[in-house]
């Protein structure tokens, strides 16, 4: 069977366009060609998705900024297997992140006011826009899983009795569990079942003006092992846990966290960003305990890098390719939608960009070079599928492979790292067979066949 072929020029010419099939051949590559070898024997991780994440802000500018029509037709371009590209992996605030219109947890109190017992708990705040929006996601892709994350507990757990810095205070370690069991329960009867979460966005930092808190390994192996994870097996929750959230540059907190014994067996992965160290920290930590997971979790594109040729190729090589054959099963970017004034944030990052960008002038959305990124790899694959084998031939010409598990047909992303366009060949270590390709200067390319 041929194969088929879309591609995305760095000039923007072509955006995930779909090119003349190409043919296999039983001739040899051109000579001094690189070639790509496709081995499906050889197996790795098994795929969640690709996805970005609902954040208060995306969600307001989805709900209230777009017209009805334009919303589904947004929304189905996201997440439709057919109609889009099928994002099937999201992650979702629990409570305000810097990309909100205002702070808040699900259980804030006035003054010094605690409440141990979280009667006071409710999800009111995302009655509105987040879970309208993703029950409508989960009824056009079924198959999407939702990580949530909080930015911080309710303050009155912490050390500064705010949103703002701090860490958790020891005697309310329980009170932090039973957050999670009361938020997982509450998002289920809403319709929107958690998959996974982690304990905290981004435990090695402490932002000044927006929610955020400080949890060492130490902490989080504690509350992990002695009191979430025992909580949730009590509670019947199966929802998953991810250790870290955090970037590529510290593997050792992570390390740390799995040398416990007791943590360990609730921990099922660990989630990473991309904002500080190299990708392969992601094996780093997995060929160390090869039995948990990987997630890529956030990365934000943003006007500090404004070229769509260098973005589209730096994304690719490093996230979509990168992050997966460092054994990432899913990969996620930060805001869905954002403004085209980099919001609304309270906060935080002033000039973050979305997947996609909101005009709220016009009522219409554009999509960004991280659409087409994430795009390239959800499209084509489906939940389930399992990385495969193939061979680094070239440094300027990253790629992955996968087989998707429902119709065992092939999948391998190429992009082109170079200034000058590229050929190079594919060969099929099963059948034998060759195909040669020529791909323009920051390009990706995403072959399919069967």
């Amino acid at each position: 069977m041929a194969v088929q072929a879309w591609v995305t020029t760095g000039d923007q010419t072509k955006l995930l366009q779909r090119q003349p099939d190409v043919e296999w051949t039983r001739d040899s590559a051109a000579t001094g060609a690189p070639t790509i070898q496709v081995d499906e024997t050889k197996s790795y991780q098994t795929m969640l998705g690709f996805g970005a994440a609902m954040t208060d802000a995306s969600a307001y500018l989805i709900q209230h900024k777009l017209p009805a029509q334009t919303r589904e037709a947004l929304l189905q371009d996201l997440f439709g297997r057919t109609s889009g590209v099928g994002f099937s992996f999201m992650r979702v605030p629990m409570g305000a992140s810097d990309f909100s219109i205002r702070h808040y947890s699900y259980d804030d109190m006035p003054g010094t006011a605690t409440d141990s017992t979280l009667a006071r708990f409710s999800i009111d705040a995302d009655r509105a826009e987040k879970l309208p929006l993703l029950r409508r996601a989960l009824a056009i892709n079924p198959d999407i899983k939702i990580m949530a994350s909080p930015w911080s507990p309710p303050g009155w757990m912490k050390t500064t009795n705010s949103l703002v810095k701090g860490t958790l205070l020891p005697k309310y370690y329980d009170s932090f569990a039973d957050y999670f069991v009361k938020f997982i329960r509450a998002y289920g009867a809403e319709g929107v079942p958690i998959y996974a979460i982690s304990l905290q966005n981004e435990p090695d930092f402490e932002p000044d003006n927006y929610p955020g808190m400080r949890l060492g390994a130490k902490a989080r192996a504690q509350v992990i092992g002695s009191h979430m994870g025992p909580r949730f097996a009590s509670a019947g929750i199966n929802t998953v846990i991810y250790d870290w959230d955090h970037n590529w540059d510290l593997p050792q907190q992570p390390l740390d966290v799995l040398s416990d014994a007791n943590a360990r067996k609730y921990v099922q992965g660990v989630a990473w960003h991309c904002y500080g160290g190299e990708v392969t920290a992601q094996s780093t930590v997995h060929d160390a305990y090869p039995d948990k997971d990987a997630y890529f979790t956030e990365c934000s594109g943003g006007e500090w890098s404004p070229k769509f040729d260098e973005n589209l190729k730096w994304t690719v090589s490093t996230l979509i390719i990168g992050a997966t054959r460092n054994w990432a099963r899913g990969v996620l970017l930060w805001n869905l939608a954002l403004d085209t004034k980099f919001g609304p944030h309270l906060g935080g990052c002033g000039n973050c960009r979305g997947v996609v960008t909101v005009d709220t002038a016009t009522g219409t959305y554009s999509r960004n070079n991280e659409y087409y990124a994430l795009a390239h790899a959800s499209k084509f694959l489906r939940p389930g599928a399992r990385r495969i084998a193939s061979d680094a031939a070239d440094k300027d010409l990253p790629n992955v492979a996968f087989r998707n598990a429902d119709d065992n047909s092939k999948v391998l992303i190429v992009v082109n790292n170079a200034d000058h366009p590229r050929s190079f060949a594919v060969r099929s270590a099963a059948g034998g067979a060759t195909f040669s390709y020529s791909l323009p200067a920051a390009a990706v390319v995403t072959f399919t066949w069967r």
